[in-house]
């Protein structure tokens, strides 16, 4: 288990959780501004004249980015997070996590509860269907906990189903596990995983987001949370996805980021088996054990 968080550490990050509090400005205008001005306490500093000069920004995000009550809530996030026992990485510390920084659209910071000794040990992402079968279950267990035995760091979601079940099988191999989620670190989503949430923490695992504390778990999020998984894997493993499956957005991140594919095919007459068995006519790599995963 880790130490408690210093409150210091938090102060001396104070403007880069100012940052992430920010409210429609994504991690490409993130990254534009911290280019051009270098720190976040920079940007603290400018003023709405200035930041509309900015190619990409308007009115309404420069106002967002001066909104006064963001300003004023920095120490009550900073309690917050203490009080909750999470820390903030960003790009300029070491313990980012190095491929996630590869990506085009790199969270410039992510917050972290429990190991973030393990943000940079080669991981595989494994996604899946909510609804899953219990063929599914079976099956994303068998790849998380083989492979967690071989010292692979098992990525996914928090979710219900595939995400679950992986996370389970990484933790029944005494492996380790990263669960990426789409809300604030305090917002467990769906409430139901709570223990296995707990259950990470307590196993020397993690659980990461983009998004400070108080964040709800929005539709929109998710998504988002997506190019997370695949980009902190070196590949990601697909078990069970309909045709119009949001598991699909996760394996197109995966090739947008040059991020291998793999995917355990299903029954044929499985409605669950529809996208992956597509996957796999398009070229994606089948796998039927875990041995055939290259790390």
């Amino acid at each position: 288990m880790q130490g408690g968080i210093i409150i210091e550490e938090l102060e001396k990050k104070k403007y880069w959780i100012w940052l992430s509090c920010i409210k429609g400005i994504g991690s490409i205008r993130k990254q534009i501004l911290l280019n051009r001005y270098k720190t976040p306490e920079k940007i603290y500093t400018l003023k709405k004249e200035e930041i509309i000069q900015i190619k990409g920004f308007n009115e309404i995000l420069a106002e967002n980015i001066i909104c006064k009550e963001n300003k004023e809530n920095i120490e009550k996030q900073i309690e917050f997070l203490h009080k909750e026992n999470v820390k903030i990485i960003t790009i300029e510390d070491e313990k980012y996590p190095k491929l996630l920084k590869t990506i085009y659209d790199y969270p410039v910071s992510i917050y972290v509860k429990g190991n973030e000794n393990i943000l940079n040990i080669p991981a595989i992402g494994i996604v899946g269907c909510r609804k899953c079968s219990s063929y599914g279950e079976r099956v994303a267990q068998y790849f998380a906990y083989n492979l967690a035995k071989k010292s692979i760091n098992i990525i996914s979601g928090l979710a219900k189903g595939i995400d679950s079940q992986s996370h389970i099988g990484a933790i029944k191999a005494k492996g380790i596990t990263i669960g990426v989620i789409g809300s604030g670190l305090d917002m467990v989503y769906p409430k139901e995983n709570q223990y296995l949430y707990d259950k990470i923490i307590k196993e020397n695992g993690a659980i990461i987001s983009e998004y400070p504390l108080g964040t709800k778990p929005e539709k929109m999020n998710f998504p988002a949370r997506n190019r997370i998984i695949s980009g902190m894997s070196k590949g990601i493993i697909v078990i069970e996805a309909k045709k119009k499956s949001g598991t699909l957005i996760t394996v197109d991140f995966a090739l947008e980021q040059g991020r291998d594919v793999y995917v355990v095919p299903g029954n044929i007459d499985e409605m669950n088996s529809v996208g992956t068995n597509d996957l796999i006519k398009q070229g994606a790599q089948m796998v039927t054990t875990y041995k055939d995963i290259e790390i």
